[in-house]
């Protein structure tokens, strides 16, 4: 007897930091590794796609801070986003959920 599941909607993806140069960082961008990405060529599948950074409120109610992925960073399946509010800097290290939609396949 097989359990219906509905089907998986997100990727976990983990907080870098922000995009920076030598002397200042822009912290309207934020850098996240996809889980499973391991290439620049991975990371085109991801454009477009929204980004969901969950944090629980004081009365137990969840926040959600939405994002899309902007482009690819680097070589190794890193990703720049930007969010509708910046992320605040105690999310570095944190997790994200890379939603499978908007999907144009």
């Amino acid at each position: 007897t097989k359990s219906k599941r509905s089907p998986r909607l997100h990727v976990d993806g983990a907080i870098l930091g922000y995009k920076r140069g030598l002397r200042t960082q822009n912290s309207k961008i934020s850098l996240i590794k996809i889980k499973g990405c391991d290439e620049k060529k991975d990371t085109s599948f991801y454009l477009g796609k929204k980004v969901a950074f969950i944090t629980k409120a004081a009365d137990g109610s969840f926040r959600v801070n939405w994002g899309k992925v902007c482009r690819s960073h680097g070589s190794n399946g890193v990703v720049r986003c930007a969010f509708g509010r910046n992320l605040p800097p105690q999310s570095i290290g944190g997790r994200v959920r890379i939603m499978m939609y908007p999907s144009h396949v």
